[in-house]
């Protein structure tokens, strides 16, 4: 069973952040903070890409497309790989889908 804790991710940097999850009782994070090491934060990475995008057309306008986040299996380690498509549905439901705009 995969539950939903938290997510740091915000605009500008919606789509970097650190999910916490609570899977089979126990809390784990994906995904590091900005200013933290990533060696030493003891978190794994994130499991996780935007569907969105954002951008400029031909004309100079920018765009922004929202869609679900998208699960990278091959970042999962694999004792949560079996918790992948629940993993990813819980992300969805509680995070922002991407993207925020923040890179333009």
């Amino acid at each position: 069973m995969v539950e939903f804790v938290s997510y740091t991710g915000k605009y500008p940097n919606l789509c970097s952040g650190v999910l916490t999850l609570c899977i089979d009782g126990e809390e784990v994070r994906f995904g590091h903070d900005y200013f933290e090491s990533w060696e030493t934060d003891g978190n794994y990475d994130e499991f996780w890409a935007t569907g969105g995008a954002c951008g400029f057309y031909a004309d100079g306008e920018d765009y922004i497309d929202h869609d679900e986040w998208q699960l990278i299996e091959l970042n999962l380690p694999e004792k949560y790989k079996p918790y992948g498509e629940e993993m990813i549905n819980v992300f969805n439901e509680n995070v922002y889908w991407g993207c925020c705009g923040g890179c333009l």
